[in-house]
């Protein structure tokens, strides 16, 4: 009788791990019905066990993402408030997770080709910037989710908390724009204290023709109007050394600008400078590589969000009128050294303070 092939193989395989050679005795001269190699049986094995084993995960997976299914559809039907933050959490830590790939992803890049941050392409740069804000903020929310059920907690924090706690990652869209808005009105408060510092310390300048210029053009922001962009680059030398260069800035003017760039001005004023300094490096390198990618290849949210990094919220506008905006202010910082950083802070409210027109005004 023929054996069937699953008792065929577990009985080679105990022939094998036996170290005895597999032989069949021949009867009345007949060659032995079935001849099988070490090789075919090692492959006989490795097939079996494999295939049974992605059988058993495929099966798994298929009755865990059946049970999901009629979870997610149980609290739509029945609790769909909740089920609208149980859907921003499940996909915030889908596009978190992917945002971390992609940081470790340039990371390596930047490793193995050495290359320097200041030399990536625009919206690698602009990625490794965000994430990095990103995940540090989003660690306390990691380490709360990593026990048992503790989603649960997050969830409530999400209910109760969404912009003091969490991430982009977790905001509905209409969250989003609901805390951009706020976070710009919050950093459009010191628009008057930093023209003001300006206009102020600008009687320190002693070229009488600079001062002149400086003044005339925080006295138009001051009153409405929206400034040319040769009006800022006829101030530029200004913004090199004394009384507006980053390391001659006083520190008065130093704390008016932190907000703009929602850094904390409660530190003491060596590290404001420093932190200033390098938030606006980044910035100016930042601006170079969007010049070189073009602001017309950005999509409307990079669009938007490139705008808003750069002092204006965008949400009220068309598309023509941001990259109209951010066409500005590229003609301004293309110009612009590093030494020279101090006037691409100030011109995060010298240009975006009145730009006009507003969607419903005019």
């Amino acid at each position: 009788m023929a054996l069937s092939g699953v008792r065929l193989c577990r009985q080679l395989s105990l022939a094998r791990l036996s170290g005895i050679r597999t032989s069949v005795i021949k009867a009345d001269g007949l060659s032995p019905p079935f001849a099988f190699s070490r090789s075919r049986l090692s492959l006989c094995r490795h097939y079996s066990s494999s295939e049974a084993r992605r059988g058993v995960g495929r099966h798994v997976m298929s009755r865990i993402q059946w049970a999901n299914s009629k979870y997610e559809g149980f609290l739509k039907r029945r609790f769909p408030r909740f089920y609208q933050l149980y859907h921003t959490f499940v996909e915030g830590f889908k596009l978190l997770f992917q945002d971390a790939k992609d940081f470790r992803r340039i990371k390596t890049r930047m490793f193995v080709d050495n290359i320097k941050v200041h030399d990536l392409p625009y919206r690698d740069m602009e990625k490794l910037r965000q994430i990095r804000r990103d995940l540090i903020k989003a660690i306390p929310l990691v380490m709360i989710s990593i026990p048992p059920f503790a989603n649960y907690l997050v969830f409530v924090l999400m209910y109760f908390f969404p912009r003091q706690l969490l991430i982009r990652h977790f905001w509905t869209p209409k969250q989003l724009m609901e805390f951009r808005g706020l976070y710009h009105s919050f950093r459009a408060q010191h628009h008057m204290a930093v023209l003001k510092g300006l206009e102020k310390t600008g009687f320190q300048v002693k070229d009488g023709h600079l001062q002149s210029r400086l003044k005339d053009l925080c006295v138009k922001v001051q009153n409405g109007a929206h400034p040319k962009v040769s009006e800022l680059h006829a101030v530029r030398s200004l913004f090199s050394g004394p009384p507006f260069g980053m390391r001659r800035m006083s520190v008065g003017q130093m704390r008016h600008i932190c907000p703009l760039l929602f850094l904390t001005p409660r530190l003491p004023g060596f590290l404001v400078s420093s932190r200033l300094n390098s938030h606006a490096v980044e910035l100016l390198h930042l601006d170079r590589a969007l010049s070189k990618l073009g602001p017309q290849q950005l999509s409307e949210s990079e669009l938007r969000q490139a705008c808003y990094v750069r002092g204006l919220n965008a949400d009220g506008f068309s598309t023509n009128q941001c990259h109209e905006w951010l066409s500005q202010w590229l003609q301004v910082t293309s110009v612009l050294k590093e030494s020279e950083v101090s006037l691409l802070l100030h011109s995060m409210v010298l240009l975006s303070a009145n730009y006009p027109p507003r969607l419903g005004r005019h």
